[in-house]
């Protein structure tokens, strides 16, 4: 402690005469009554209450309070139950210090209780989004999506977006997500649109497994996943399973159709996807440098292995040539506004389905297409493996996913092979041999 302290029984009256001595910083007057306390005073006239006592031979000095707000015998009070703590060697300091922190951890808590689905979605969004591909990123966007916006050009049905199927449960907080209301929002979402609700109920899944592996959402989620009950399933159902797929004697119909569709990259996107097997998407995203004209190979962003290299066909080569360059999008709609850059276009289900009705097909979807070009390939008994390798798909046998590696030439072998069959049994006449005309840069 400091040497001689000066010591008088505290009042009201002595706290209110005190004063620092001209050229003190500060002036201390001890308490007879508590000798912990004193009265602190600054050369500005401000008053404070302060401990000061020694633990472990140290000195320790703590503010209690200023003057203005502690009554003498509060502060008194305050001054002996510190004095306790040292006595009994706790320090005051680390009680108040894990006190603080015990404070915060539950207004911490509190925070996190009160978060909503939308704001836990969106650093979910955040953090997954490097990791997907543009589709999948969308169907996150669209599904929890409110809703009443106007319909974009290209949009099915006129008017207003309806909400995307998550949307009822982004308002929620996130530690009601229970079992019990996700199953009811199951069976209400299946009377309508099982198909999206299905989809959504699987991101709903994957989400929830991620808060429970994330430090800020943990807390609130338990650790049993509340979307993955058998009544959430059943509620939705299962996917009922799709065989559209064109005939080998409706080809030329639909060839036909096609070929004749006004939007030549409608036209082109629609015979590049069954003549590459590939999803929608992936056909898509297709980038002008992702053909290799050299090696005659063309590149596919492959949500499954990232990428993958499949021959580019002399059809589907002399089809893509036939684009004009608009941006760095192969099928890139034409610029509407200046100085924008042209965008891939909306996938043109409306101008297929006109299509399939002028060719008498019902029913046939993109992913048809893609089903379609598996089928078409038994008619050759072309090596499922081969076929799997073309379309993306994951090897089915140890024996091809670890011991058989197929170069490109071999890869092409067979590709054109099945192109030159499809075009053959629509009746498109073309000459395999023929250059493909230079690829054009026009103007939007």
């Amino acid at each position: 402690m400091s040497g001689q302290k000066s010591r008088v029984r505290l009042t009201a009256g002595r706290v209110a005469d005190f004063a620092c001595q001209p050229g003190k910083s500060q002036a201390f007057l001890w308490d007879t009554d508590t000798p912990a306390l004193a009265l602190r005073v600054t050369p500005t006239g401000r008053k404070t209450f302060v401990f000061e006592s020694r633990l472990h031979g140290n000195t320790i000095r703590l503010n209690i309070g200023t003057a203005a707000d502690w009554p003498i015998e509060k502060a008194r009070g305050e001054a002996q139950r510190l004095k306790v703590l040292v006595d009994s060697g706790i320090d005051p300091r680390e009680v108040e210090r894990q006190q603080q922190a015990a404070q915060a951890a539950q207004k911490a808590i509190a925070a996190v209780k009160a978060v909503t689905v939308a704001e836990a979605w969106a650093v979910y969004l955040a953090d997954r989004r490097p990791h997907w591909g543009e589709r999948h990123y969308q169907d996150h966007e669209k599904l929890a999506r409110a809703g009443g916006t106007t319909a974009n050009r290209g949009t099915r049905g006129r008017g207003v977006t309806i909400a995307g199927p998550l949307h009822p449960l982004m308002a929620m907080r996130l530690q009601d997500l229970t079992a019990p209301v996700i199953e009811a929002w199951a069976s209400e979402q299946a009377k309508t649109r099982p198909t999206p609700a299905r989809l959504s109920w699987r991101l709903i899944r994957a989400f929830l497994a991620w808060c429970a592996e994330h430090p800020e959402f943990s807390a609130v989620v338990p650790s049993q996943n509340p979307a993955k009950t058998r009544r959430a399933r059943d509620a939705l159902g299962k996917a009922g399973v799709k065989q559209d797929a064109l005939l080998r004697e409706q080809l030329p119909a639909w060839f036909t159709a096609v070929r004749n569709i006004g939007n030549p990259a409608i036209s082109v996107y629609l015979q590049t996807l069954l003549l590459t097997g590939a999803r929608p998407g992936e056909v898509l995203a297709m980038r002008w440098n992702d053909l290799n004209t050299q090696w005659r190979g063309l590149t596919i962003r492959d949500k499954v292995e990232g990428e993958r290299v499949i021959p580019l066909t002399p059809y589907v080569h002399h089809l893509l040539t036939t684009l004009p360059r608009r941006s760095e999008w192969v099928f890139a709609g034409a610029v509407r506004e200046p100085g924008k850059v042209a965008r891939p276009i909306a996938k043109p289900h409306h101008a297929h389905a006109t299509a399939c009705k002028v060719a008498g097909i019902e029913g046939l979807t993109f992913h048809g297409l893609r089903r379609s070009f598996k089928s078409l390939t038994e008619w050759l008994e072309i090596p499922a493996g081969v076929v799997a390798q073309i379309q993306g798909h994951k090897p089915s046998a140890t024996a091809e996913k670890h011991y058989t590696v197929r170069p490109l030439d071999l890869l092409r072998l067979h590709h054109e092979r099945i192109e030159a069959w499809i075009l053959e049994q629509a009746g498109v006449q073309f000459d395999a041999k023929a250059v493909p005309g230079a690829l054009r840069v026009v103007a939007g």
